[in-house]
């Protein structure tokens, strides 16, 4: 036995390969998801996570830049995927009255009864995706190491407030 094993550390091939396995699962699971929703609603993977990050926020809104940051877009990329639920009347742009620097994503009305149905599916998705193959308590338990994983390796532009929302 090794000196890592005995302290009761994993091999480096042993935790190379847990890590692997939560990739795999996250992409499999992620695919099923998106390709569900996809064929329901006729929505894009980004458009998808957009929409649910806005109907969970306070009054149906996020500042633009956060929101492409939180979504893990460019600007470019998020600039194209808000086009594109402009024009499908999803979202409109909002400019701040006391920062012109900030625009805000906020949902329509149509955009709001659209998001709530898109996040009832996920959650349905979910329920068998997830929580039915893992249980509740492994579900709870894969939420908390997430979230452990966030805490401790946050992103620095986070740290720094890039993205926060002003106050308008």
């Amino acid at each position: 036995m090794t000196a890592a094993r005995d302290a009761g550390l994993a091999a480096d091939d042993e935790i190379i390969t847990w890590w692997g396995l939560v990739i795999e699962g996250y992409h499999a699971t992620q695919a099923r998801i998106q390709a569900e929703i996809g064929e329901r609603f006729d929505l894009a993977p980004a458009s998808f996570d957009i929409l649910i990050r806005l109907v969970r926020s306070p009054d149906h809104r996020m500042p633009m830049t956060r929101l492409a940051h939180e979504a893990a877009l460019s600007s470019g990329g998020f600039t194209k995927v808000a086009d594109r639920l402009v024009a499908a009347d999803l979202i409109r742009r909002h400019r701040c009255d006391r920062d012109r620097r900030v625009t805000y994503a906020e949902l329509t009305d149509h955009g709001l009864d659209i998001a709530k149905q898109v996040r009832a599916a996920g959650a349905e998705i979910l329920r068998r995706r997830v929580l039915a193959p893992l249980g509740p308590g492994d579900s709870q338990r894969l939420a908390d190491a997430m979230r452990a994983l966030r805490e401790a390796n946050g992103d620095p532009q986070e740290e720094r407030g890039v993205g926060r929302p002003g106050a308008c």
